[in-house]
């Protein structure tokens, strides 16, 4: 079987914003490439095996003592070297140039004008598009190192590009991850497939037959149970490891009372479905465990509280369940690498702790289960495309996310089940209507809150003093970063209606317009 991980690129992260995004854009054409610290231990860097490696944005400054830089053994590997931004800014001072703190930043579109010729640019400049380029940065470049060319500038940047074909690196001031600059996949291409020479092999079906290798390989004959939430990232690998394993794999679908209205009988009707179709044939265990998971949260606000008890809970039902099988010895779960990043468990472990995942972060000690994690390295767009290659429903696949914790994280202060049946009726409501307006699928993940503070209000002649419900809609292509989704206010004014009308307690309805960046897109 081809090695897809034989071809590949390594990133070092600078603190950039976008880092993640330079990740997934190369993976999309089909380039492996993981992420490391600046400070990653040089002798893994030199034996990592890449055939190319990128220098990330980031918010420090080169102007500064003691500032971050690459280590040697990037310039030792004798790879192709791209530089972004403050990539391009350490390049130039670690050899031979310099920099300096700019009197005016420079954040948004610029139009970039080539003025040299290089194995990088010149191919991608052959149109206008490479002249739109996104830049975000104060310091610049004043003076590219002994050898090099400066390829392009822009009104405000003497220097927004140099190159040195012969010992091929090159450095860029403007963000070719990010949309906004026009043709930044095409040039990220360049790099990683003409000047690098990696072969585009990590295409789903690629993927698919690997990981498939490497559970067979970790699990042997021994069974595995899987927490199944009916999302997209444990449907996807509830199909990978059947396809994997077959009947050496159990899901079991624990029913909270945290879940989506009705969910329990939903989920179990979509598998069933799926089984009767020739799709999964999946094992599937349904645990009704409301009652201690209400009791578990009485009284417990904080939100940190609420997800660590709720992680726990689930890792002891599992543990309960794995011991009714004979030989199960594996636990399957879902994560995905943004949920590794934003608990702070990535390789790099330079990230804030943002919010931590109920799956992630390993298993407790006192777990019999090894831990099997199939996605842990893949954005969700990139596990849309395994589940569409595996043959699930497009239903299925495209389901917004739901959360590990669902509900407990929605409800804001104490969970009680009152206000989590209020709150699942409420978001049902507002699915419902999504899906009749043909706003669905034009929405990354939508969903409603409940805030516990009440509202005066006027039902019939009556005051009324009820609760409020917020909404949440936005609009994402990695969930890295979102912008809040601009739905027409008379879809708002219909849903406002349906909710305040139908739910008996709730006597407002306000709509959540943050985007992510400053705000996460759940509210817990």
């Amino acid at each position: 079987m081809t090695n897809i991980h034989t071809d590949k690129l390594l990133i070092l992260d600078f603190g950039a914003q976008y880092t993640q995004l330079i990740a997934r854009r190369i993976r999309e054409f089909g380039v492996y490439c993981e992420i490391w610290a600046w400070d990653h231990d040089p002798a893994e860097i030199a034996a990592f095996g890449a055939k190319g490696i990128i220098l990330s944005g980031g918010p420090e400054s080169t102007t500064e003592v003691g500032c971050p830089t690459a280590p040697q053994q990037v310039f030792d590997a004798n790879v192709p070297i791209l530089g972004i931004c403050y990539g391009m800014q350490t390049l130039a001072k670690q050899l031979g140039g310099d920099t300096e703190a700019g009197n005016q930043r420079e954040f948004g579109h610029a139009a970039l004008d080539i003025i040299g010729n290089d194995a990088l640019l010149a191919p991608v400049a052959t149109t206008d598009a490479l002249r739109n380029v996104w830049m975000s940065h104060g310091d610049h470049v004043s003076k590219a190192p002994a050898g090099f060319t400066i390829t392009a500038k822009t009104d405000r940047l003497g220097i927004a590009a140099f190159a040195n074909d012969a010992k091929k690196i090159y450095g860029v001031q403007f963000h070719p991850e990010v949309t906004h600059t026009a043709a930044g996949e095409a040039l990220l291409r360049r790099f990683a497939v003409d000047i690098c020479g990696c072969q585009t092999l990590w295409t789903a079906a690629n993927i698919i037959d690997d990981q498939i290798a490497r559970v067979r390989a970790q699990v042997g004959f021994d069974e595995v149970i899987l927490g199944l939430s009916g999302g997209v990232d444990s449907s996807v690998v509830a199909a990978l490891l059947h396809k994997a394993i077959g009947e050496q794999l159990t899901c079991v679908f624990v029913d909270t009372g945290l879940l989506r209205w009705q969910e329990g009988d939903a989920v179990m009707a979509m598998f069933a479905e799926a089984s009767n179709k020739g799709c999964m044939g999946v094992k599937v265990v349904r645990v009704n465990a409301a009652e201690r998971y209400f009791k578990a949260l009485q009284g417990v606000s904080d939100p940190e509280a609420k997800r660590k008890i709720i992680g726990n809970l689930f890792v002891e039902i599992f543990d309960e369940e794995s011991s009714k099988l004979r030989n199960a010895k594996w636990l399957a779960q879902g994560t995905i690498y943004p949920d590794v990043i934003e608990s702070a468990g990535s390789k790099t472990g330079k990230a804030h702790v943002i919010k931590s995942h109920h799956n992630v972060g390993g298993l407790p000690e006192h777990m019999k289960l090894g831990l099997v994690e199939p996605l842990r390295e893949l954005f969700k767009d990139e596990v849309r495309r395994l589940g569409v290659e595996l043959g699930l429903p497009r239903e299925m696949v495209y389901r917004h996310p739901f959360p590990g914790p669902g509900l407990g994280v929605r409800i804001l202060g104490e969970v009680k089940p009152e206000y989590a049946e209020l709150l699942a009726k409420a978001d049902a409501i507002f699915i419902d209507e999504l899906r009749k307006a043909g706003l669905y699928d034009k929405t990354s993940q939508a969903f409603a809150v409940f805030l516990p503070v009440k509202s005066v209000g006027v039902v019939g002649d009556a005051r009324a003093y009820e609760w409020v419900i917020a909404l949440r809609a936005v609009e994402t292509i990695d969930f890295m970063t979102a912008h809040w989704a601009h739905l027409p206010y008379d879809f708002l004014g219909t849903v406002s209606n349906r909710i305040i009308n139908e739910l008996r307690g709730v006597s407002r309805v306000v709509y959540d317009i943050s985007g992510k960046p400053p705000a996460t897109i759940e509210w817990e």
